[in-house]
């Protein structure tokens, strides 16, 4: 038997229906769709229908007949059996259909059938009849439920919304509302995020992360939203763990509580106010009893609240209080009432009536009253002037101090228009509407601080430092004015003074520093510059000779003689000022063409050479000038042209003094250098760039080195050798000779030293010294700690001090030379006769050699006066027991003569150069 076959049963409604049985497996299989089923079928060739038993019990009772079961069924399946039967085998249909049993119970089955058949197509239907009547009602009642709940919740005034994911899935009417949206597609797919407030996410993620089942809410808590537009609301919100489509998902509900909470803070505002508001508030019934106390009441009359209520008000405040009588009067009256401890209280009393009683509002003014009378007293005892002005400009009060600086008795003052007083500005002009009040009143804009000369009526003026206010400024129909003014004269001459001593040099009164800056800095600045501002750096020639020997008050009276002859030979709109010591500057516009310009630096110079005359002495002084000049295109600032004025009167002091030298960009960068050099040379010391050359000194009879001079060296980094014609006069002026001469000292003793012990001989060591160095109160000490510390012995150093240096000051360096003398060291003069020393002079100093200047030396062989005069010196050196040392000898025909004429040593290129150490004595040895 095939698995699908199908035999019809006969009209019959009992057993198994007529013909082969049912398979098993197509019933099984449409079984499973469905519980208390029926089974029938059909077949298409003849038209029939059979079933199983229980179908007349889904169909309306076991009360009906086959015929009438037949017709039901026919009816109900007719829809499947006239539409299938060309469907092929095993296609599976279902429907569900309503009737009516016999009761006229409307119910509803489901039929689900499948064709069989075979290869040749299908013979019949195979179903299964359900009945769903209690699954369409549940679904009906639960389709009404949730449309019920969409209304609910969609006209719902708290705003609804879920989100699935973190992303917004619905919302109602009212969250679009709220949210500031114009449709539900505004906020349809936002982030849940978007739509919170910063403050309020953190607390809003907890909530929802401590939903773990379906259906748990939060409590009900406030968050702050966000509106489309960036406002703020805030809301009481909760959410619900929920489904949506499936899926989990949250659905908050959010009531905005902004205006409860503005009506809450307003509650708690004016509660707060009430208890906090300085002015007692009392309410009372309508026949006087306290109803109400507030703590300021306690404060003012010293009652507890606990202790007023209920009694009756005038009692309370120690004075009769009839609001009613308060009210007549227009609602506020002044009044006296008393304290509990019956001290006087000035109460400022507003009455309003309420339904039931009244609100009395009672300030105390008692403190405000005393502050007049107070005020009323310090006002009159003020050295500062109070002057009130009433709106139609009259003054309507003034305290003392006012009539004292006025010149005006109280009397005359009061009613008198304000603009009767002369007033004048700095510049001595009427101001604006002639008096600030005026302005004031005006613009109800205080004047303040404003410097006004005062013309009293005596004819005499005050300066006044004046302030004007609007005596009521919180009142903007108040036009009465308050004006203060102090007395300032005095102060204002001790500014001036202080101003002009603050620009002004205190010795010459002429412009200082400062002033000479400012002035020139504005000249330079100013729309209408002139077409050629010229600066002239004037330094006084001689002075320092002056000051030293005759003293400070000397000096300072050349200083101001020299000042006001620069001042007189200047133009009316020049500037001339001292920047100190003996250095003046003249700044000028008025000139533009070169010969002017030297003609008033000469005429300057003759002015300051012209005699002195200071306590019976006839004194002279020159100037050395520095001019730099600057076009009207030049971008120079005062301070570069001051800088450029000293460089070029560098320059005239180089070049001699007593002239005038104009700037140019060379001279400043030959300054510009030196300046380099001289922070390089300060840099050399440390940095290892000085080394000591060593020259050989021979005796001329024997033809042996007895002696070296050490002569410094600096090998720059980036120069290269400088040589030490530039670099040892810039030591010497920029007080590094000291640092330098002591470290060559150290370090040509300790080489000698070193030198004498391993060869063996008798070297002497020949160093040169500075005039500075002589002038060192550190020098005798420090050639003796390089002798001991280096070992080198004192007979073995000879200190080598030029003529010109010994001749400055022959007393002071013989004092020095006797000290170094006393260590044990040998004395040399150097680069004699170029100086004006004598013999008599070299007999007073303890000097044991004697070197002649090489320009005596180089043309002693062709010249015969050349000759002489070296054989003069020689002379004269052996007479006073001198060793005579000729430097520069250039060639043989020069030692030659130098033997005939008995000098006892000499060096030079021809005896040696000077060289390292190691190659001089590497080759010595």
């Amino acid at each position: 038997m095939e698995a699908d076959a199908l035999a019809v049963p006969g009209a019959g409604n009992s057993g198994t229906p007529a013909g082969a049985p049912l398979g098993n497996e197509p019933v099984g299989d449409l079984g499973l769709a469905g519980d208390h089923a029926a089974i029938w079928s059909y077949d298409f060739e003849s038209e029939t229908l059979s079933w199983l038993p229980g179908l007349e019990n889904l169909l309306g009772g076991a009360g009906l007949t086959e015929a009438e079961i037949e017709s039901r069924l026919a009816d109900l399946v007719a829809p499947l059996t006239s539409g299938t039967r060309t469907s092929p085998p095993w296609r599976e249909f279902e429907l569900e259909q309503s009737f009516r049993n016999p009761a006229d119970e409307l119910r509803w089955v489901r039929l689900r059938a499948r064709t069989i058949g075979d290869e040749n197509g299908s013979s019949g239907m195979l179903g299964i009849a359900t009945d769903v009547t209690d699954v369409r009602e549940n679904r009906q009642a639960l389709e009404d439920l949730t449309d019920r709940y969409r209304l609910l919740v969609e006209l719902s005034p708290d705003a609804v919304c879920v989100h699935e994911a973190g992303v917004v899935t619905y919302v109602n009417r009212a969250a679009v509302t709220a949210l500031g949206a114009s449709s539900t597609a505004e906020l349809i797919g936002r982030p849940i995020m978007d739509l919170v407030a910063d403050e309020s996410l953190p607390a809003l993620l907890d909530r929802i992360a401590s939903l773990h089942r379906q259906g748990a809410s939060t409590e009900p808590a406030d968050a702050v939203m966000l509106r489309l537009d960036g406002t703020k609301y805030l809301v009481q919100s909760i959410s619900v763990r929920t489904t949506w489509e499936g899926r989990p998902a949250f659905q908050v509900i959010m009531r905005d509580i902004s205006a409860q909470k503005a009506a809450e803070a307003t509650l708690r505002y004016q509660a707060a106010l009430i208890s906090h508001v300085s002015d007692a508030i009392i309410a009372t019934s309508g026949d006087g009893v306290v109803t109400s106390w507030n703590p300021a009441a306690e404060n003012v009359y010293g009652w507890t609240a606990d202790e007023a209520i209920g009694g009756t008000v005038s009692d309370l405040v120690g004075a009769a209080l009839d609001p009613e009588a308060v009210l007549r009067k227009g609602g506020v009256m002044q009044t006296t009432h008393r304290h509990r401890d019956g001290s006087t209280l000035a109460i400022r009393v507003s009455a309003a009536e309420m339904n039931d009683g009244f609100v009395l509002v009672c300030a105390d003014e008692t403190a405000r009253r005393r502050a007049e009378q107070h005020y009323s007293t310090v006002v009159a005892s003020l050295d500062e002037g109070v002057v009130v002005i009433g709106p139609g400009g009259l003054i309507e009060s003034a305290n003392p101090a006012a009539c004292r600086i006025i010149g005006v008795g109280h009397d005359n003052l009061i009613g008198v228009p304000c603009v009767t007083l002369e007033l004048y500005d700095e510049q001595g002009r009427i101001p604006p509407a002639r008096m600030p009040s005026v302005v004031t009143r005006r613009t109800r804009v205080a004047q303040n601080g404003l410097v006004l000369r005062l013309r009293r009526h005596d004819g005499d003026d005050v300066w006044i430092s004046l302030t004007a206010r609007l005596l009521t400024p919180e009142d903007p129909s108040a036009d009465s004015v308050v004006t203060s003014f102090t007395d300032i004269t005095e102060r204002r001459a001790i500014g001036e003074r202080l101003a002009h001593e603050a620009t002004h040099d205190p010795l010459t009164e002429l412009a200082n520093r400062t002033l000479v800056l400012d002035s020139l800095a504005e000249a330079l600045s100013g729309a209408g510059r002139a077409e050629l501002t010229t600066v002239l750096f004037i330094d006084l020639d001689k002075f320092k000779v002056i000051n030293d020997s005759l003293g400070h008050s000397v000096g300072d009276k050349v200083l101001r003689i020299a000042g006001e002859r620069l001042r007189r030979g200047i133009g009316e709109n020049d500037l001339v000022g001292r920047l100190g010591g003996d250095e003046f500057v003249v700044v000028t516009a008025e000139i533009t063409e070169p010969e002017e310009i030297k003609a008033l630096a000469e005429h300057l110079r003759e002015a300051l050479t012209e005699p002195i005359t200071v306590n019976g002495r006839q004194l002279h002084i020159d100037a050395s000038i520095g001019i730099v000049t600057a076009a009207n295109d030049d971008t120079r600032t005062a301070e570069d042209l001051l800088r450029d004025a000293d460089v070029a009167m560098y320059q005239a002091k180089t070049l001699g003094r007593a002239r005038y030298e104009f700037f140019d960009v060379e001279l400043r960068e030959r300054m510009q250098r030196r300046l380099r050099m001289e922070q390089d040379l300060r840099d050399a010391l440390q940095n290892g760039e000085l080394w000591t050359a060593y020259q050989p000194v021979v005796d001329i009879g024997s033809g042996q080195m007895v002696a070296v001079e050490a002569l410094l060296r600096w090998k720059h980094p980036e120069h290269g050798t400088i040589s030490p014609a530039e670099f040892i006069p810039l030591a010497e002026e920029s007080d590094l000779i000291n640092l330098i001469g002591k470290h060559v000292l150290r370090t040509t003793t300790r080489e000698i030293a070193k030198r004498r012990e391993r060869l063996d001989v008798d070297l002497n060591l020949k160093v040169n010294l500075s005039a500075r160095q002589l002038d060192d109160p550190h020098l005798v000490a420090e050639v003796q700690d390089a002798l001991k510390t280096t070992g080198l012995p004192p007979h073995a150093l000879t200190l080598e001090v030029t003529e010109s240096a010994l001749m400055r000051d022959q007393a002071a360096a013989a004092e020095v030379l006797m000290s170094l003398r006393d260590l044990g060291v040998s004395l040399a003069i150097d680069d004699f006769g170029t100086g004006y020393s004598s013999l008599a002079q070299l007999q007073r100093l303890p000097l044991d050699t004697l070197k002649i200047d090489r320009t005596f030396v180089t043309g002693i062989a062709e010249s015969r006066d050349a000759a002489a005069i070296v054989k003069s010196i020689i002379a004269m050196a052996h007479a006073v027991d001198l060793i005579v040392v000729a430097e520069g000898v250039e060639d043989e025909e020069q030692l030659a003569v130098l033997r005939e004429l008995r000098c006892d040593q000499a060096q030079g290129f021809h005896l040696g150069r000077p060289v390292p150490s190691d190659e001089l004595f590497g080759a010595a040895e």
